[in-house]
C-alpha cells in the first residue's frame, strides 16, 4: 500500500481509548510468476451501525456486502483489517479472529471472484501482517507486507522469511545501519533492468552487501565494444556473445556474501510481457536503460504496481571535433509521492512508439527526425561509476532512512561546475501514470513483441560450431572455478 494509505487506516484502527478497531478496504491483484500480490487501495470506513467496538470489534454482514459490491465494480478483491493495540511484530490470529474472518471467505469470493484478504496492524510498532483466505476457509499467510513511502517499509513474516544470519563477510556492512536494517534490506526481492556498465555494477555492490535474492534482466549480448565499461566481461565473452545477464550471474556469485545466495539471471527485455510479470515478483527494481520503450514500462509498473523503481542515467556532451562541454547524471525514485519519469522529464512520451517500432535503430528516420531522437551512445566506465553510486544512494536513502529521512527526489550533478542540484520538478496535474496507482493487473499494458530481443536470443542459437567446441571448454572451466570457490567457502569457516 502507499503511504498515504497506510496513514488512513492508522488514524481509524488505533483508537484512543486502546479497543480493537475495524475496516474494510478493497484491493487490486498484481499477478507476476511466482508471487501474487495485493495492492490495498481504497478505504471503506464503516457506517453507522456497520460494527461495534466492545474491547474487541465486529461488523455486519451487510458492511462486507457493500464493500464487495464496490470491489466487484472495480475488479478488485476485498479486505478485513482490525488492530492488536498493544501488539508488535507479526501477528497471528486470535481463534475469534480467525472466525470472523474465515466466515465471509466463500460469500467475498463468489461476489468478486477473488480470495478474501485479512491483514492486522500491530499498534506497538506499526507492523502490518497478511493473509489470503480460500473459498474453504483455508488461510495462507503472506510473507511480507510493504508499505511505499518516502522510506521503504517491510513487515515481514519470520516463519516464512527468517532474519538472515549476518556473516563474517557482512560485519562492516552492518555496522552502518544495524542488524535490522540489514535484515530488512537482505530480505528484499531486487530486480536490476539492464546489464550494461551501471545495472552490472549495481548488481554486484547489491549481492555484495548481502541482499539474498537479486534478479538481473538483459536479452543484449557482450560486444568488443562493451569491454571499456562492462567490468569482469572477457574477449571470450565477446567471442562467444555470451548473454550479458550470464556475465552477470557468473560475476554475482562470486561476489554474494549472503549464506544461500538466489541470484536469477532473466534472458528477456523488460518490454516483453514475459519480462513483465518477472519484474512483478520483486520488490524493488533498478532501471539501468536509456531507451524509452522500457523506461515508459518502468514508469508504468512503479504506480500500477506499487513496486519502486530507483533510475538513473548519463548524459556526455563532447565537442563536435575534440573534448567534452559537459556531463551530467541524474537519480531518482519513482514512486507515488515523486513525479513519474514524463513529469521530471526523463522520459519523452513521443518516442516510445518509435523505439517500439524499432525506428531509433533506423538510420533513415534518425536523419529523417533530426539527431534529437537518436539515442546517447557516448558512456566512460570512469563516469558510469558515478551514477551508480548515485542510485545505490537514492536505494539506501529510500530502505534506511537516514536521519529520519527517506529519498530525496530528483537529483542531477554537473560535472563542468562540480554542482548537485535538486531538481524542483512536480507532477502534472493530469499525469496518466500518477492517476494509475494501485490498479495492478488492469494496467495500462505497454508491453508487446520486442522484435529486437527476438533476433539477438535467434542469434546465440546458431552458433559455428567450432563455437560450440570452445562454450563446452568455457562451461567445464566456469564449473571448475565454481566449485574452487565453494571449497575456498568452507575453508573460510562461511
Amino acid at each position: 500500500m502507499t503511504g498515504q494509505v497506510a496513514r488512513d487506516l492508522r488514524t481509524h484502527l488505533l483508537r484512543g481509548d486502546g479497543q480493537e478497531e475495524v475496516t474494510l478496504a478493497t484491493y487490486s491483484p498484481s499477478i507476476g510468476v511466482d508471487r501474487r500480490t495485493a495492492l490495498v487501495g481504497a478505504v471503506h470506513l464503516p457506517r453507522t451501525g456497520e460494527r461495534e467496538v466492545h474491547g474487541n470489534a465486529s461488523f455486519t454482514g451487510n458492511y462486507v456486502v457493500r464493500v464487495a459490491a464496490a470491489a466487484a465494480h472495480e475488479q478488485g478483491g476485498v479486505v478485513i483489517l482490525h488492530s492488536h493495540p498493544g501488539g508488535t511484530g507479526w501477528q497471528g490470529m486470535s481463534g475469534p479472529d480467525a472466525d470472523a474472518e474465515g466466515s465471509y471467505a466463500y460469500l467475498v469470493h463468489e461476489i468478486t471472484g477473488l480470495p478474501l484478504l485479512g491483514m492486522t496492524l500491530a499498534g506497538g510498532d506499526g507492523r502490518w501482517s497478511a493473509r489470503f483466505w480460500e473459498p474453504s476457509r483455508q488461510a495462507i499467510w503472506c510473507e511480507s507486507v510493504r508499505v511505499i513511502d518516502d522510506v521503504l517499509c517491510v513487515s515481514w513474516n519470520e516463519s516464512l522469511r527468517p532474519t538472515p544470519r549476518v556473516r563474517k563477510s557482512q560485519v562492516r556492512t552492518v555496522s552502518a545501519w544495524g542488524p535490522r536494517k540489514q535484515a530488512d534490506i537482505a530480505r528484499l526481492r531486487v530486480l536490476v533492468v539492464g546489464a550494461g556498465s551501471v545495472g552490472l555494477e549495481v548488481a554486484l555492490r547489491l549481492v555484495a552487501s548481502g541482499v539474498e535474492q537479486v534478479g538481473v534482466m538483459d536479452f543484449d549480448s557482450v560486444e568488443l565494444l562493451n569491454l571499456d565499461r562492462l567490468i569482469g566481461a572477457t574477449r571470450l565473452d565477446a567471442l562467444l556473445r555470451t548473454p550479458k545477464v550470464e556475465v552477470g550471474r557468473r560475476l554475482m556469485q562470486r561476489a554474494a556474501t549472503a549464506e544461500q545466495p538466489l541470484i536469477r539471471a532473466h534472458d528477456v527485455s523488460i518490454c516483453e510481457p514475459a519480462g513483465l510479470r518477472l519484474a512483478l515478483d520483486y520488490d524493488v527494481v533498478f532501471s539501468c536503460v536509456d531507451r524509452p520503450w522500457p523506461r515508459a514500462v518502468l514508469n508504468m509498473l512503479a504506480y500500477a504496481d506499487l513496486i519502486p523503481v530507483v533510475d538513473g542515467g548519463l548524459h556526455i556532451d563532447p565537442f563536435p571535433d575534440e573534448g567534452m562541454r559537459n556531463a551530467t547524471w541524474r537519480s531518482h525514485v519513482i514512486r507515488p509521492g515523486r513525479p513519474c519519469l514524463a513529469c521530471n522529464r526523463q522520459l519523452d512520451l513521443g518516442l516510445v512508439s518509435a523505439d517500439r517500432e524499432g525506428l531509433l535503430d533506423d538510420p533513415e528516420y534518425i536523419r529523417r527526425a533530426g539527431a534529437s531522437v537518436e539515442p546517447a551512445r557516448q558512456n566512460v566506465a570512469m563516469l558510469s561509476v558515478s551514477v551508480v553510486s548515485s542510485v545505490l544512494a537514492q536505494f539506501v536513502s529510500l530502505t534506511t532512512g537516514p536521519g529520519g529521512l527517506g529519498d530525496p527526489g530528483p537529483l542531477q550533478y554537473i560535472l563542468s561546475t562540480h554542482s548537485l542540484v535538486h531538481r524542483p520538478y512536480e507532477s502534472d496535474p493530469n499525469c496518466y501514470f500518477e492517476h494509475s496507482v494501485a490498479v495492478g493487473d488492469q494496467r495500462l499494458d505497454l508491453s508487446g513483441v520486442h522484435a529486437v530481443a527476438e533476433a539477438e536470443r535467434a542469434r546465440r542459437r546458431q552458433p559455428f560450431p567450432r563455437m560450440r567446441a570452445i562454450q563446452l571448454i568455457s562451461a567445464l572451466v566456469g564449473r571448475a572455478s565454481s566449485a574452487l570457490e565453494h571449497y575456498a567457502g568452507r575453508r573460510l569457516n562461511l
